[in-house]
């Protein structure tokens, strides 16, 4: 009976993503528990985007469980403000603030020198840093900014903290994607978005599908290292990069929208929970979802293995 009422909920797509869906499925049997209170003591977590709303509030849980946190932002006056934050809410944190642009090769080589200098091991990555462009636009290395944002710069830095990761024993990798990932096909043909119209949420959908399409091959690779990786979706959340990105969405779903806490749940039990969810998942609300809702946005095995190829290549890492 629990998973038929996840179930509707979860074809109902309104009553899945927004804060009524998590309420609902808290109140079901089954319902899978939430992590011990100090489970991540003597934990290092490094949380992207952790500036504000999602990666804010996911950090301050994580350190509530007592790991060490880094923020990893590209604006060190509001990491510094939200680490402030953080400390206030939560006694005894230890909270970093790590300036790094995820989006620019250069920051991200140069945060993942300073993380593998100063940490003996990295236990948690949260891939949650994000944009939605109303424009075209570049990264520095010549990629297009949600590309760059959402899988190429996570990828480096993922394989540039690979050591520390391995240090752990237990590394875990979470993609924070979204819904609207499930309205896009993978792009195989054209990652970069040079043809067509361009439309910000459509490019940002489509990298949101490029990290969930790629984390079952990422989950391959690290699996060697002991590294675990995850994607997720965190529904619909009242965030200040939707108010800004989407406000006549914004302004009609309000009523609707789950808050940060909310939207955070499933991070931190992918991260925090023992033992370790399975593996090259993708996950919302803490359950396994499908990938796709709609036929036509199905991919093959080889359309991802060509995706990851041109990651590599732009890159310029090993395929294997």
């Amino acid at each position: 009976m629990a998973r038929a009422a996840d179930a509707v909920l979860e074809t109902s797509i309104v009553g899945s993503f927004t804060k009524f869906g998590l309420s609902t499925r808290r109140s079901l049997p089954q319902w899978p528990a939430d992590p011990a209170p100090h489970s991540l003591r003597d934990h290092v977590v490094l949380v992207t985007g952790g500036g504000s709303g999602i990666g804010a509030e996911c950090a301050r849980q994580l350190s509530m469980l007592g790991a060490r946190v880094l923020l990893g932002v590209r604006t060190p006056s509001k990491g510094a403000n939200t680490a402030a934050w953080i400390r206030d809410t939560v006694p005894g944190a230890d909270v970093d603030v790590i300036d790094v642009d995820v989006s620019d090769f250069s920051s991200v080589r140069h945060a993942a020198r300073n993380i593998v200098a100063n940490e003996l091991r990295l236990d948690v990555i949260v891939h949650n840093a994000g944009v939605l462009p109303r424009e075209r636009l570049d990264s520095n290395d010549g990629h297009e900014i949600t590309l760059a944002t959402h899988v190429l710069g996570p990828l480096l830095l993922t394989e540039l903290l690979r050591p520390a990761l391995r240090a752990s024993q237990n590394g875990r990798v979470i993609f924070v994607s979204s819904g609207g990932m499930y309205t896009q096909r993978l792009p195989v043909e054209d990652p970069e978005y040079h043809v067509g119209v361009y439309k910000g949420a459509t490019a940002y959908a489509r990298t949101k599908r490029m990290q969930v399409a790629l984390t079952p091959l990422l989950a391959q690779r690290w699996a060697g290292d002991g590294i675990s990786a995850h994607a997720m979706h965190p529904g619909w959340a009242n965030t200040p990069g939707v108010v800004d990105a989407l406000p006549g969405f914004h302004k009609v779903m309000e009523p609707l929208l789950r808050d940060a806490r909310s939207g955070a749940d499933t991070i931190v039990w992918l991260a925090a929970s023992h033992p370790a969810p399975s593996s090259g998942r993708f996950w919302h609300d803490r359950r396994e979802r499908s990938q796709f809702r709609i036929p036509r946005t199905r991919h093959s095995d080889q359309d991802v293995v060509r995706l990851w190829r041109f990651c590599c290549d732009a890159l310029e890492l090993p395929a294997v």
